[in-house]
């Protein structure tokens, strides 16, 4: 199966050439993969290196309060943080506390070798998943230290398929697993795997400290001018077209509602502007308006929703009618209601642990949104009651972070 695997890789990569002369986002993942071993040049044989991938935007702030701490620990020590998605790279290709921020390498046998030679990491931390098998292996033939943060396994990976045996050497490279879950620790054991630490989710530790820092802007407070504010966040067009009607149905002139996109590509902020029939301003139309006299703000940019979901009363939160729900412990942290998608949502743990404990309400169709929203406006004990259990649920849930670090503490 690993020559079959290796046959498919390279063919695959081809293929991916071809495609990115006619699209945009792999003409990035193409692109940006042709640079990284000429950024990586700087990496010099005497340093001190340690690496944190993360497959996109998501895993990185799972594995931005690890760097935050080890950046403090061991300044001595050079930060490469690698990713695979665009939607990842591109959006903290500058982060400021990494010395050098790139595309892992496509998982052919020379580039992980190449790879791997070239940074000779002391630590290398992979976050919740990416599985790459070459790249496993060379970590393992390498002797290089490794560790799974925030993972999270399920029944229906290959490793736990009779036809998956193949999956499970690689796993081999990691020193140690930190994982979300007993599930997971379980799964992990029954495969052969013992060095397991059941440490929760890095995430909780990253949105939990977002509350300690400061979260004003201006133009927010100016636009929300003291009334009642859906926040709707990381938005798909499934979910556009209920919030659309709910938006154009209110009458009530003392609700305001503030749209992240998931996508802000030109055009399709414009059909989602012509769509409302109330006052919209877009973000990057603010400049010299009185923003108090808007119902809708659409946020055509990006790196901003965490601080605005602290103006919400309440918060909706995109990609669960879709692809799969977005991350909903940014709004819970600061402790207000939550509603998304039912759909696609239940392989995510805090979702389904929310759902239970009824700080969350998911919904499938316009009737369901538009009955929780006015619900929300009016019952203000329900408003506070929803609320409190998610700030709660945040808090009790902090920690993994610290169990990482006192793991690499010991291994540097």
């Amino acid at each position: 199966m690993s020559f079959l695997y290796n046959i498919i890789i390279s063919i695959s990569y081809f293929i991916l050439k071809i495609i990115a002369l006619f699209n945009k986002k792999i003409k990035l993942f193409i692109d940006g993969r042709n640079e990284t071993f000429k950024k990586l040049s700087s990496i010099k044989k005497n340093d001190k290196v340690i690496w944190l991938h993360a497959a996109s935007l998501g895993e990185f702030e799972q594995g931005r309060p690890i760097i935050e701490k080890l950046k403090v620990l061991y300044s001595n020590y050079k930060i490469v943080i690698t990713f695979f998605s665009p939607s990842g790279y591109e959006v903290r290709k500058n982060y400021d506390l990494a010395d050098i921020v790139c595309y892992l390498p496509f998982d052919t046998k020379s580039n992980v070798k190449k790879f791997i030679k070239q940074i000779h990491p002391e630590m290398a931390i992979i976050v919740k998943y990416e599985f790459w098998p070459n790249l496993l292996k060379e970590l393992k033939r390498s002797q290089t230290k490794t560790i799974l943060v925030s993972g999270i396994f399920r029944k229906d990976q290959l490793f736990f398929k009779s036809y998956g045996t193949w999956m499970q050497k690689p796993l081999k490279a990691f020193h140690h697993f930190f994982v979300q879950n007993e599930t997971s620790k379980k799964l992990l054991t029954t495969i052969g795997y013992n060095n397991i630490t059941m440490s929760g989710d890095t995430r909780f530790d990253r949105v939990y400290e977002i509350l300690q820092q400061d979260n004003s802007l201006a133009f927010v407070t100016e636009f929300k001018n003291n009334k009642h504010t859906l926040v709707a966040g990381s938005t798909w067009k499934e979910d556009e077209e209920l919030l659309i009607n709910y938006i154009n149905n209110s009458s009530s002139p003392e609700e305001k509602f503030i749209i992240a996109p998931h996508n802000i590509h030109p055009n399709q902020i414009e059909e989602l502007k012509k769509s409302i029939d109330k006052k919209v301003i877009l973000y990057s139309e603010k400049e010299g308006e009185d923003l108090s006299k808007y119902e809708v703000f659409i946020i055509d940019t990006i790196g901003i929703l965490t601080k605005i979901y602290s103006y919400g009363d309440v918060a909706y939160v995109g990609g669960g009618l879709a692809t799969g729900l977005h991350n909903i412990l940014e709004p819970a942290t600061y402790g207000i209601p939550i509603v998304f998608g039912g759909n696609n949502y239940k392989k995510f743990k805090e979702a389904t642990d929310l759902e239970k404990l009824k700080g969350v309400k998911p919904i499938k169709n316009q009737e369901e949104f538009s009955s929780i929203f006015a619900q929300l406006k009016t019952d203000f004990n329900l408003k506070s009651k929803m609320g409190n259990i998610n700030k709660a649920y945040v808090k009790s849930n902090i920690g993994a972070t610290d169990l990482v670090i006192d793991y690499i503490k010991k291994k540097l």
